[in-house]
């Protein structure tokens, strides 16, 4: 089994930055969002560097890889909805392209350590 640090990963370390920052970010939205939209978006973010970190306890890279496609999907389900809530004026165009600059930075990170790890022989 190979020992993998979670902490190690930068693109774990951009995915709990994002989530403390999101977090912040709905704790400004109306108070009748706290089990919606606002539940939702802060399941998804906290889903993106807690997958990479479970992931990283699987014995293979092929399972690794697996727990880093959960991560993309949520770091995709994160983006769906943070385009909803700025169309709906929950967060401003500003906020919104600095957010999706930084989430599409880990989902390039996690895309390439995806490739990286299924591309390894003896996986």
């Amino acid at each position: 089994m190979k020992a993998r640090n979670f902490r190690d990963y930068k693109v774990w370390q951009d995915a709990v930055t994002l989530s403390t920052d999101l977090y912040k970010i709905t704790d400004n939205m109306p108070w009748f969002e706290k089990k919606g939209l606002c539940g939702q978006l802060q399941r998804a973010v906290v889903s993106i560097a807690s997958n990479i970190a479970e992931g990283a306890s699987r014995p293979s890279d092929i399972d690794f890889a697996h727990f880093l496609d959960f991560s993309l999907g949520s770091a995709f389900e994160v983006e769906t909805q943070l385009l909803i809530a700025k169309n709906i004026g929950y967060i401003n165009a500003d906020t919104y392209n600095r957010i999706i600059q930084r989430l599409n930075e880990i989902e390039r990170q996690l895309h390439g350590l995806i490739n990286i790890l299924r591309k390894q022989p003896n996986s």
